[in-house]
């Protein structure tokens, strides 16, 4: 019989510290600057391939904001954005691409208030703004303010990320374990995590290490929870 594996722990809140940086250390520098209201950076952009990150760096800014801060967070493919919101607010919004007409014309209205009143806004998605396919007004808004592209992280940096979560999950990832999930798996970081912690599971289940044998299992979906 399989030992159940209780996982008590609570989830670890976002941070930059968490995030392996590659060569983005000017955006975390400014996303920084844009939760502790240094310097004047009030808007800022970024965008990024799939996986990059670009959700993980949202929440991590959005938890160094400080305390008392009204804070909006729109997931615009998933969510409608506020119909209004204080003049001193920080919007933080997720795929601005999935924003439908009406609500382009909201985040529009939005950034003006923010920007006669003080506040702040952080939005993210998969292109420049000009090549979004937004309303050339709000396109022209989001490129306002300071823009990055997010830039992919490199084999060894992503083996670097594996390891060190492996660290935090209680295990060692030797050279040879991270080399095979990046040759045999989806390369974005949010899945290889997945894999990752899917072995975890499996090795406090069966108490058997961490090895490639294990780690094909898992990528065979020959063991689920």
């Amino acid at each position: 019989m399989k030992q159940l594996v209780l996982d008590l722990q609570l989830p670890a809140l976002p941070s930059f510290e968490d995030f392996i940086r590659g060569e983005n250390a000017e955006l975390l520098y400014q996303l920084g600057c844009w939760s502790l209201g240094e310097g004047d950076v009030r808007f800022l952009y970024f965008w990024g391939e799939r996986g990059s990150g670009k959700s993980h760096l949202l929440a991590a800014a959005r938890a160094m904001l400080p305390a008392g801060t009204q804070i909006f967070f729109t997931d615009a493919a998933h969510d409608a954005l506020p119909a209004s919101l204080p003049k001193e607010a920080a919007l933080i919004v997720d795929n601005v691409d999935a924003l439908s007409r009406d609500e382009q014309i909201r985040l529009f209205d939005h950034f003006n208030t923010l920007k006669d009143g003080g506040g702040l806004l952080l939005a993210a998605g998969p292109k420049p703004p000009m090549l979004l396919l937004l309303r050339p007004d709000l396109s022209t808004r989001l490129g306002w303010g300071l823009v990055y592209q997010l830039k992919p992280l490199s084999d060894t940096d992503k083996a670097a990320a594996l390891k060190r979560r492996a660290y935090a999950l209680g295990f060692e990832l030797g050279d040879d374990l991270a080399d095979y999930l990046l040759r045999h798996a989806s390369r974005d970081l949010p899945t290889l995590y997945q894999h990752l912690d899917a072995a975890n599971d499996l090795s406090l289940t069966e108490k058997r290490p961490v090895t490639v044998s294990l780690l094909r299992e898992v990528l065979r979906g020959d063991w689920t929870e």
